[in-house]
């Protein structure tokens, strides 16, 4: 997967085209942040489960 997205951000740097590869720099960014707030969302719903 990772290989798949460094060959999508060189094809778009090489190309020229910064509004693509802006747009798929914040898309990224993106996603990394949702990924990162489920994962604290489950912890503090597994912590609040542990409590009980």
């Amino acid at each position: 997967m990772t290989k798949l997205f460094r060959n999508i951000r060189n094809n778009y740097l090489n190309e020229g085209n910064n509004t693509k590869y802006l747009k798929y720099a914040i898309g990224e960014i993106v996603l990394v942040v949702i990924g990162i707030l489920i994962a604290l969302q489950l912890n503090n719903w597994k912590e609040a489960n542990a409590e009980l």
